[in-house]
Formats: C-alpha cells, structure tokens, sequence
C-alpha cells in the first residue's frame, strides 16, 4: 500500500448489524411456537446453548486462550452478564410460547425497548433525550398498527395470559443483559466473552433440561424439521446473533439498540407474506414506515459509546 499505511479493518454498519438480528429473532420465534409439542422448552432452550457454543467454540478458542488470566479474574462478571443473557433469557421465551401465540410474544417484545431504558436508568442513571424517546413512541405506534391490524379498538380484545407473563419476564433478563454489556472487560474480545456467558448459560440450563426430560414429562422428537429449528435456533439466533448485537451496543448504546427490536413484528409480516402467502394491507405499510421513522429519529443523534468494538 502506498506509503506504508496499514489496511483498514472493514466493519459492518451497527444498524445494519441490529436490522440482521431482529430478522434471526423474528424467525427464532416462529420456529419456537411451530415445534411447541415436538420439543420441551428447557431442553429446546439447552440444545441451543450446546450448538451455538460448539458452533463458536473453533473461532473464540484461541482468543480464550490467550486472555485466559483476564476470563479467570473476571469469570464473575461474565457468568452474572451469561445468567441473564444466555441462561433463563431463553428459556422462558420457549416456555410462554407453550401457552401463547408467536404472535403475542412479538407484540410483547415491543416492550423491551422502553425495559431497557428504564433499567439503565435504575442501574446507571441513564438519560434518553427528547428525540429518543419521541423516536420509541413512534416505532412503537408502528408496531400496534401492525398488530392491531389498523383498528385501534383490537387493543381492547388484547389480554394476558399466563404464557404472556413468562415471556416478560424473560423481556426483563434481556433488558438487563444488554444494560450489563458495558460491564465487559475492555480487553476481552466480544466472541471470547460471548463462548465463555453461552457455556455458562448451557452449563445453568443443563440440569433444568435433565429434571424437565426425567420428571416433568419432556420429550425430544428427532426429525428433520426438529433437528433443523435446534441448528437454526443454536447457529443464527444464539451465535451470529448475539455476535451482532453485542458489537452494535458497543457501538450505539443499549438505547438505540433497543429500539431495533420493533424491527420484529415488520420481518414477522414479510415472513408471514413470503412463505404462508399472507396478504400485505395498507395497515402494514404504515406500521413499517412509523417503525423505520422511529428507529431514524432514534438513531440520529443516539451514539453513545459503551465499549469499544472489536
């Protein structure tokens, strides 16, 4: 290269990361609700954890390695961000979806970016400015359109049940694990952190799989759809897609990023479209342009670094 100057290291729009994620969780909850019967939820939630740590295991092994004097000095901190990110998180998103509708649990997902925002306020005193918050509220009116159907009077029909409530609660660990993602050592390269929280989330959930399969009547069916939602859930999700989000929280903030899970329920429409042949109405168009105007608004002026991206 002229001159000597070293090559510029490429790296992927935040954004762009965020949106890709949000597809993988979108699709992560279609599938959760279509193998409801054919796969216990703990277990379903452990065999994740066992493939996207075995998937990741030959790339972070090395960078393991080589910080493991830092992963030894800070092994409390990873597995308190792992307990609720990689651990329960999951599991009662599985196990609300044996009692509610993907559907629901898309819906419900729209609450995490205000959850986020308020447990980064308890736990750091975080503030979110006019145009933040101006930009949730839209994203979230783009959200209802879509679910609503248009017809804000469907809000009124809309209840909770007790898979609803499971599924909030896991929303809560979620807003928690990427408030905590500041707490990541500096030195520690993001795919180590994220082999080291993922072993302890499966190691966590290993003995809930082993009590649900020996005395709670679970079961694995092993069939080539089932077999192909544990390494779609363990690899794109789990793997690549706390990869992703990990990266652009370091990059934009748990606020901003926050706001890309009202992506959701737009990739859950198109999905529904592309492969059930569902119609796409004037309500859907709205929804996603309310919810693309939010996420801009929200974007705009909303980088706020929390630790360096590697």
């Amino acid at each position: 290269m002229p001159g000597g100057a070293p090559p510029r290291r490429w790296r992927a729009s935040p954004y762009a990361l965020l949106s890709v994620t949000s597809f993988f969780w979108a699709l992560n909850w279609v599938i959760g609700r279509a193998v409801v019967g054919t796969i216990s939820p703990l277990t379903l939630t452990f065999i994740r954890w066992v493939v996207a740590v075995a998937a990741m295991m030959p790339f972070a092994w090395p960078l393991i390695g080589a910080h493991w004097p830092l992963i030894r000095r800070e092994w409390r901190t990873l597995a308190w961000i792992g307990f609720w990110g990689t651990g329960l998180h999951n599991a009662f998103a599985y196990v609300g979806l044996q009692y509610t509708t993907a559907t629901n649990g898309l819906m419900l997902n729209s609450a995490v970016p205000v959850m986020i925002v308020l447990t980064g306020w308890i736990l750091y005193r975080d503030t979110i400015t006019r145009l933040q918050a101006l930009g949730v509220a839209i994203s979230l009116g783009g959200v209802l359109a879509i679910l609503t159907r248009g017809d804000a009077a469907a809000l009124a029909d809309f209840s909770l049940n007790a898979g609803d409530l499971i599924v909030l609660a896991g929303m809560v660990f979620w807003a928690v694990y990427t408030v905590l993602l500041r707490r990541k050592p500096a030195e520690l390269p993001g795919l180590a952190m994220l082999a080291c929280c993922g072993s302890f989330g499966a190691l966590l959930l290993a003995p809930l799989s082993a009590a649900e399969l020996l005395f709670l009547g679970g079961h694995v069916a092993f069939t080539p759809a089932s077999v192909g939602a544990m390494l779609y859930v363990g690899i794109f999700p789990s793997f690549i897609g706390y990869v992703f989000w990990n990266r652009a929280v370091a990059q934009v903030g748990a606020n901003v990023a926050g706001i890309f899970i009202h992506l959701m329920p737009v990739f859950g429409s198109l999905l529904a479209w592309i492969f059930l042949d569902e119609r796409i109405h004037a309500y859907h168009l709205a929804g996603i342009g309310l919810i693309l105007g939010g996420i801009y608004l929200t974007a705009r002026r909303g980088h706020v670094p929390v630790a360096p991206a590697d």
